[in-house]
């Protein structure tokens, strides 16, 4: 099957900072696991820390929903809502 790339658009939960720091060694370990499988492109908060941001390459949009939602931070509600779409990189 085809490669495909999608998008994030997701939010946080009130004091993200304090709140995910039991979690957050967890959570980097994941990505960078994901990053060198080349299923996680790029992922991050935006600089007020309300949003979080993503690209990844993957299959499905439903292999993207089941690994956002295997992270611990959806898991301990530090993200608490995660929009995912199809894209299309134009350059």
């Amino acid at each position: 099957m085809a490669m495909e790339r999608f998008v994030l658009f997701g939010t946080y939960c009130e004091n993200a900072i304090s709140k995910r720091t039991p979690f957050r060694d967890e959570h980097l370990s994941r990505l960078s696991k994901l990053k060198e499988e080349g299923i996680l492109i790029t992922l991050g908060p935006t600089k007020c820390n309300r949003y979080v941001f993503g690209v990844f390459e993957a299959s499905t949009i439903d292999d993207v929903k089941k690994l956002l939602e295997d992270d611990v931070y959806w898991k301990e509600q530090i993200w608490t809502s995660l929009d995912i779409y199809s894209w299309t990189q134009a350059f």
